[in-house]
């Protein structure tokens, strides 16, 4: 039993530095895409969708990537910035690594509370 606890205790201390290192890494990424005047990088959500079975061909576990413009954006410059975020997104190879490896099927960025837009 004891055995069983300390195994149990190393393999969640190992799960810690992913965490941190993740939100650093993404955190540090999209508050540098944009320019002074663009949309500003608000922040994260993780979502897991709990009512979605783990074995079921559906998205169960995405983030939410969180922007917002200074004033209203037409729908070609939301569109450019939903590129510009995926982008930056697909070219970090190790940040999409580590999302997988952390469970993540889907990255969404958003510039409102009212969409969402898929970037994978």
């Amino acid at each position: 039993m004891n055995r069983v606890f300390t195994l149990f205790s190393v393999f969640l201390l190992s799960l810690l530095p992913i965490r941190p290192a993740l939100a650093e890494n993404l955190d540090v990424l999209m508050s540098n895409v944009f320019n002074n005047g663009q949309p500003t990088y608000i922040g994260y959500e993780s979502v897991e969708r709990e009512d979605i079975p783990v074995s079921a061909p559906v998205d169960r576990k995405y983030l939410i990537v969180d922007f917002r413009f200074p004033s209203s954006a037409d729908d070609e410059q939301l569109q450019a910035s939903v590129h510009k975020v995926c982008m930056a997104l697909l070219k970090n190879r190790d940040l999409i690594r580590t999302l997988s490896d952390s469970g993540y099927d889907m990255v969404s960025v958003a510039f409102d509370r009212r969409s969402q837009f898929d970037c994978m």
